[in-house]
């Protein structure tokens, strides 16, 4: 269940930062106040997973998967450029976030 509320904050988190691009330095109202909202949402998803999560390896997961896929957004919606440095770095993002994972099983 901890888990279903980590990738409910992900999914908050990045709409959230989606809409802070859509907001165009808050001049459009819609997606300006949508940034709050969703991230709102995604602080209560994320502060009700740690009841039962390690906080190092939820915030890993949380900030990891969300870099990755706005960075995917980013890319495929916004037509931002696409480089082997970003790939390289997003795949060590992940490998890490993978280590932190393995590492809290391991006593």
């Amino acid at each position: 269940m901890s888990y279903m509320f980590l990738a409910l904050a992900i999914f908050f988190e990045i709409c959230g930062t989606t809409c802070m691009k859509l907001s165009e330095g808050f001049t459009k109202i819609v997606p300006s106040v949508l940034i709050f909202v969703f991230y709102g949402i995604s602080f209560i998803a994320f502060t009700i997973a740690l009841k039962r999560l390690d906080v190092s390896v939820a915030y890993a997961i949380w900030a990891g998967l969300g870099v990755a896929l706005i960075s995917i957004i980013g890319i495929a919606v916004f037509n931002e450029s696409i480089t082997s440095l970003k790939v390289l770095s997003l795949i060590f993002i992940m490998i890490g976030v993978v280590g932190l994972n393995l590492t809290g099983n391991i006593q």
